[in-house]
């Protein structure tokens, strides 16, 4: 059996990719700052008959990040597919004008430091498969800066820049990388934003292995 490490695993999207993947075999290790949260989810889980485990990790901990997803692939399997969508902190989401170096620096973290941490955790994995996917899910100022969020903006462009180099560095090893925007909110019963069918096209992304970026719905 191998893994989905869905790293910022909630009730929401995350709980949605689990069942998802789960339901195709996948053994699940689910990963946030919180053990509490992720062992709920996790024994949820294990009820309906899948095999899910939580760590906790903070991804601007890197050696935290590291070591979770290290024990996850020893106790649950090889990593398969990696799925990184931690939901930004509030002081990531601040004008342009009233963000500082300080509001920079922990976006840096959350979304390029930790998806570069998490890459080289599970990629030696990936390869000794001969096969793999990294998902990365942005909101929609990964694909446009708004002024309105700019730390978020800022550490978006940087994650999607190493993303997209990823899907061009990696596709003759047969691991696909690719990136998921979601303009706007994640809404349960929205035709193309609720947790569901955003887990059915991030697993439509791992299976078809098309191109590198993909929209939920289309921004106006």
């Amino acid at each position: 059996m191998t893994t989905i490490a869905i790293v910022g695993a909630g009730r929401g999207l995350g709980a949605s990719v689990a069942r998802r993947f789960g339901t195709a075999g996948f053994a699940i290790a689910l990963i946030s700052r919180s053990q509490e949260r992720v062992g709920r989810l996790a024994a949820e889980l294990t009820a309906d008959g899948f095999a899910a485990r939580g760590y906790a990790a903070d991804v601007r901990d890197g050696a935290a990040l590291a070591a979770a997803l290290d024990r996850a692939g020893q106790e649950l399997g090889t990593i398969e597919v990696l799925e990184y969508s931690p939901l930004p902190q509030k002081e990531f989401l601040r004008p342009l004008l009233e963000t500082t170096a300080a509001d920079l620096a922990g976006a840096l973290e959350f979304s390029v430091y930790g998806p570069v941490t998490a890459v080289h955790q599970v990629l030696p994995g990936m390869r000794a498969l001969g096969r793999g996917t990294v998902l990365f899910v942005n909101g929609g100022s990964g694909a446009r800066p708004n002024p309105k969020v700019a730390g978020t903006s800022i550490a978006f462009a940087g994650e999607g820049a190493f993303a997209a180099m990823l899907h061009e560095a990696l596709a003759s090893e047969n691991i696909h990388v690719g990136q998921l925007i979601v303009p706007g909110a994640i809404t349960r019963g929205h035709a193309g934003k609720d947790p569901d069918v955003l887990a059915s096209r991030l697993w439509e992304m791992h299976t078809e292995r098309g191109g590198f970026r993909v929209f939920a719905e289309e921004m106006g």
